[in-house]
């Protein structure tokens, strides 16, 4: 009995996920969920960089999602982008020495995705990227060259939508190593949708369908004085024809205070201002919104997925089917082009879109499926 117990130890195959941002979580939670079918010949590893850390930011994400604590907080916080990547590949690096995994799952774009496939890679440890081959062709995104990198030196690609496979193949990524499996982020949204309430609203005093979402917080539109008071102006005047619900960026927050404009931002009526929202509550104000502006990309794809209009306020997406298929329009940040697209929406104008192909909630399923092959 102790040689079998023993035995069964020594083929463990061990898979470690890497989760840095609030994105991440809600990526990885439905994969977790997954490899709990594999237990005990696979061991999924949670780790958590820390990149982005507080309460509402991070923590109450894993308890909205249902997902285990990590394994491993590596506590690295804020800082530029070089220091960032820089503090997660040498943590991770102890992290892979200790654990010796047979993969590493890293997600999503930001620095924690590249510091982590870089470490693994360096130490001949394979990499599979879920949501792979999404591109904006603008390299002054910093998430778009995290996601050219990775894309380049990962060794399985796991991809959201038709236009990743396109991307990649174009990139000469070889084809059998390329997998279209949807979307791990509506696996996340489907499965929550039955545990949320109504609280949040009752909470604000909504009436549902009555009121716009915004989630602002792009250094293009936040970082520059002339780009933020723009669209303080744009929120005044959208207060006026409709309610206003503004979870507020820790970074918006604080550029709004840096560029005197809080006052002025204060001063608009009809706008619910909150803190961020943890998983459960934003998922119920997006369901229940008449619209929702955003410059994210994640809520491109949920608002998608719900059939809720969505306004981007960018030049560019790296999620095309959400323009192609789904509800969501890019509006250049312009006054007028923002009014008169919200005008159009608040006068049922609205833009009626469908869900993009393997966006079922099935789609952790088939990466883990595809992963218990490959190790």
């Amino acid at each position: 009995m102790v040689w079998w117990s023993s035995k069964i130890i020594m083929n463990r195959k061990k898979v470690i996920s890497v989760v840095g941002a609030r994105p991440n979580f809600m990526k990885v939670a439905p994969i977790d969920r997954a490899f709990s079918e594999y237990a005990p010949d696979i061991e999924h590893i949670i780790v958590h960089t820390g990149q982005h850390y507080d309460n509402n930011m991070s923590g109450s994400f894993f308890q909205d999602l249902e997902m285990p604590n990590p394994k491993y907080f590596l506590g690295v916080g804020s800082g530029s982008h070089s220091e960032q990547t820089a503090k997660v590949m040498v943590a991770f690096e102890k992290i892979l020495t200790k654990e010796m995994p047979n993969l590493v799952i890293v997600v999503g774009d930001v620095n924690s995705t590249i510091a982590c496939t870089l470490a693994a890679v360096k130490m001949h440890v394979k990499v599979a990227h879920v949501e792979s081959g999404l591109r904006s062709f603008d390299r002054t995104m910093p998430e778009e060259i995290n996601r050219m990198a990775t894309d380049a030196i990962c060794d399985y690609c796991f991809v959201t939508e038709k236009a990743g496979e396109k991307h990649l193949r174009e990139s000469n990524f070889p084809e059998e190593k390329i997998f279209f499996v949807g979307n791990t982020m509506i696996d996340s949204q489907l499965y929550s949708l039955g545990k949320i309430n109504n609280d949040i609203l009752l909470r604000y005093n909504l009436e549902s369908h009555n009121y716009a979402l915004l989630t602002i917080h792009r250094p293009s539109n936040v970082d520059g004085k002339e780009s933020l008071a723009m669209l303080v102006d744009v929120f005044s005047e959208m207060a006026k024809k409709i309610r206003l619900v503004f979870p507020i960026h820790p970074r918006t927050l604080k550029n709004l205070e840096k560029f005197d404009l809080l006052d002025k931002f204060n001063s608009i009526g009809n706008i619910v201002k909150t803190e961020p929202a943890s998983y459960l509550d934003f998922l119920s104000l997006m369901k229940h919104s008449k619209l929702v502006i955003t410059d994210s990309g994640g809520i491109q794809e949920e608002t998608t997925a719900l059939g809720v209009p969505c306004l981007t306020l960018r030049e560019n997406t790296e999620r095309p089917s959400t323009i192609e298929i789904g509800t969501n329009q890019l509006v250049k940040l312009d006054n007028n082009a923002i009014i008169s697209t919200v005008d159009d929406i608040l006068a049922n104008k609205i833009k009626v879109g469908s869900v993009p192909p393997l966006w079922d909630g099935q789609a952790s399923k088939r990466i883990v499926n595809i992963i218990n092959e490959l190790i």
